[in-house]
């Protein structure tokens, strides 16, 4: 977490502070919503203008948001990174495919639309939203072809599993800010997030999928034309805008050739690895490489929950169980389990690697200049004045996190924005909470940034353009679906509240 500034920038009164909020909020909200200006450069312009009004001289805003700028880069950017090269061999290799591949070909009926569901929590875990769609999507699509489940029975709960896990789990961007920004703990956060993450993902998948399914029916896709289409179009879901084509992870290079998924083997088959010329890294492989390092991190907060300070084996797992190394980890494994069993020499694992890396700088810099806002915010007593007036006026915590952040999503579009704001707005706030509370308030900042994804959420083209539907029809499905997950992930969060 960026440390709280031991003197504030500026010695403005309550009315001034919240006026010099009001209108830096007002700021990044126009300037990515009606200007459609990228949002790294509206986060840098508001937070101009939050440090001006404030009463800051330009020198001290200028360097309250390097401070925070660099401090979320290295706490949060290199975790972001490692994130993305254990997803790009996840899906260069096969790895991905062959999760998929393996438990829906083992299932079938009514079954099916919890399967899609599960595998897309799985291989959400270390993938960014847009990277699972590209890889889910085909597959939804050739079931569809084959059966008589419809498409929405299958498509929302394939999306509901890449959105819950993109907005409540770490290592996704928007969860890993919260935890910074907050000094949250992450093993708590996780533990927690995974329990939130499982009756939100049924609710807002099969069972919305299923009711939803009967109310907006879709005729079959064409299957070439889809994939032609949308094999290679990722879009930054941090960011607003259109969906565009990219060049790798995350909004760029769709490192497997998805044209092959429009051509099957033999019917009634999803497409393998062996199609592609590659050898199958095993289905027992890929979910090692995917789930090590939350395990990893669980260990840790579960060993610091149980054991006393000082025991070596709380030491041991508090090192092996920090983000860096057990995500450092994930990608040496990565490059054993997936690179080398896949038939990738030095060369090509190290391409694919360095791949991940230059299609996540706009994620990067959306986070970095999104920890300097926050940290103006917090600077400039700005976030003091909103605990302060959120205690008197008695608003729960938890509350004032979801609300704050469902505002900032519905006026961007941007999951990461609201994410960064609302974690800066309520961080004081925080150290006043003891520790589950707080991961807990990350859960509900992360729950609220997902609420009721529209037409100014890049996201939302990409669900339209994938599933060929209308703009009324997605709105139906997609908006109300993240909506549920929305409100449903924050009664989790409620509930949780209760007994920890």
């Amino acid at each position: 977490m960026t440390p709280l500034a031991a003197e504030a920038i500026t010695d403005a009164g309550t009315g001034q502070l919240i006026l010099a909020a009001v209108l830096g909020i007002a700021a990044v909200v126009l300037l990515i919503a009606w200007a459609k200006w990228h949002p790294f450069l509206a986060l840098i312009t508001g937070s101009g203008v939050l440090g001006l009004v404030a009463g800051a001289s330009p020198g001290a805003a200028i360097d309250s948001f390097t401070t925070g700028l660099g401090n979320t880069v290295g706490s949060v950017g290199v975790l972001i990174a490692l994130g993305s090269m254990i997803g790009a061999l996840l899906a260069e290799s096969g790895g991905a495919d062959g999760i998929v591949n393996r438990i829906v070909n083992g299932v079938s009926g009514a079954a099916l639309p919890w399967a899609m569901a599960g595998v897309a929590a799985l291989i959400g875990l270390p993938l960014f939203f847009e990277v699972g769609v590209v890889l889910l999507v085909p597959i939804v699509l050739l079931v569809v072809q084959r059966t008589d489940i419809g498409l929405l029975r299958l498509g929302i709960p394939a999306l509901a599993g890449l959105s819950v896990l993109h907005g409540l789990v770490p290592p996704h961007p928007g969860p890993l800010v919260a935890i910074s920004s907050l000094n949250a703990d992450l093993g708590m956060t996780l533990l927690f997030g995974l329990i939130c993450a499982i009756p939100t993902v049924i609710i807002a998948g099969p069972v919305f999928g299923n009711f939803i399914a009967k109310r907006v029916p879709l005729a079959k896709p064409t299957l070439l034309a889809t994939a032609a289409a949308g094999g290679g179009a990722t879009t930054e879901r941090s960011g607003a805008g259109t969906a565009r084509p990219g060049s790798g992870p995350a909004g760029g290079q769709d490192f497997v050739d998805r044209s092959d998924l429009a051509n099957p083997s033999e019917p009634g088959e999803l497409v393998d690895d062996q199609v592609r010329g590659r050898r199958n890294p095993g289905f027992w492989a890929a979910v090692l490489t995917v789930l090590l390092p939350v395990v990893l991190m669980l260990a840790r907060g579960v060993a610091e929950v149980v054991l006393p300070e000082g025991d070596s084996v709380r030491n041991a797992f508090e090192i092996i169980g920090e983000p860096v190394v057990a995500l450092l980890a994930g990608v040496f494994v990565a490059m054993w389990a997936l690179g080398y069993r896949a038939g990738f020499d030095r060369k090509e694992t190290s391409a694919v690697l360095g791949g991940a890396l230059p299609p996540i700088a706009g994620i990067l810099l959306i986070v970095a200049a999104g920890g300097g806002f926050k940290q103006v915010l917090v600077d400039a007593g700005v976030g003091n004045v909103i605990a302060d007036a959120a205690q008197d006026a008695n608003i729960n915590a938890l509350l004032l996190g979801w609300l704050v952040a469902v505002g900032i999503r519905v006026a961007t579009g941007s999951a990461t924005v609201a994410t960064i704001t609302a974690a800066g707005i309520v961080a004081p706030l925080a150290t006043t909470l003891d520790s589950p509370t707080v991961a807990l308030l990350a859960l509900a900042i992360g729950s609220g940034s997902l609420f009721f994804s529209h037409v100014n959420d890049a996201g939302f083209w990409l669900v339209k353009e994938y599933f060929g539907m209308t703009v009324g029809q997605t709105i139906k499905t997609w908006s109300v679906m993240e909506t549920i997950i929305s409100v449903v992930g924050f009664a989790c969060v409620m509930l949780l509240s209760l007994v920890v």
